[in-house]
């Protein structure tokens, strides 16, 4: 992590949309746009924020969905190397509700806290890409690509809820450091090669 710690660059929200998949179309949010100012923020996420499969993405245990701006560039290469758009994607493209600098996925582990001035989050799991990831990306090999590389980003459950504004900095408070997302994406990998 950063000497400065974690910066809030965006926060975003969506909501369900039709997302077309191969030959036919899924309802989904994937699809996340920045919101101007303070953004309330409850123990489901949030204000406005929608997710079409509660079974995969939201509930208490993931919340928000926190994308290091860092691994940005990364994708926009990959996309330009499958001949998609070479344009650099734009908050909220990877289905991020917070667009974070200064933390990755080897340097944050599960529980540990991010104290922002109007709420606290608990990091929970790293994001396993699905299909829809894949789709949004433009080609099949994304979640692959994300898995193999751990560009990833994690889940939040919101311990503190209140509300997030982007340029907010956030005080990171260790919990237990057992498990890394780096390291508990490869274990979740691990088991899908089986």
């Amino acid at each position: 992590m950063s000497a400065h710690g974690l910066t809030l660059l965006h926060v975003s929200r969506g909501i369900c949309r039709p997302l077309r998949v191969g030959e036919r179309s899924v309802l989904s949010a994937i699809a996340k746009a920045p919101v101007p100012g303070q953004v309330p923020v409850g123990r489901m996420g949030l204000d406005g924020d929608e997710q079409a499969d509660p079974s995969v993405h939201g509930g208490l245990d993931k919340a928000l969905y926190a994308y290091p701006v860092e691994h940005l560039a990364f994708w926009q290469a990959q996309r330009q190397q499958h001949g998609l758009a070479s344009a650099a994607l734009p908050p909220g493209f990877m289905g991020e509700n917070l667009t974070v600098q200064g933390l990755l996925e080897h340097e944050v582990y599960v529980g540990d806290r991010l104290h922002f001035p109007e709420c606290t989050l608990r990091v929970t799991a790293p994001r396993e890409p699905c299909y829809k990831f894949n789709a949004v990306m433009g080609f099949v090999q994304a979640g692959r690509a994300m898995a193999q590389t751990g560009r990833c980003g994690f889940y939040l459950a919101v311990e503190r809820p209140g509300s997030l504004e982007a340029g907010q900095h956030a005080r990171l408070e260790p919990g237990q450091r057992a498990l890394s997302i780096a390291q508990a994406l490869a274990g979740k990998w691990a088991k899908h090669k089986r």
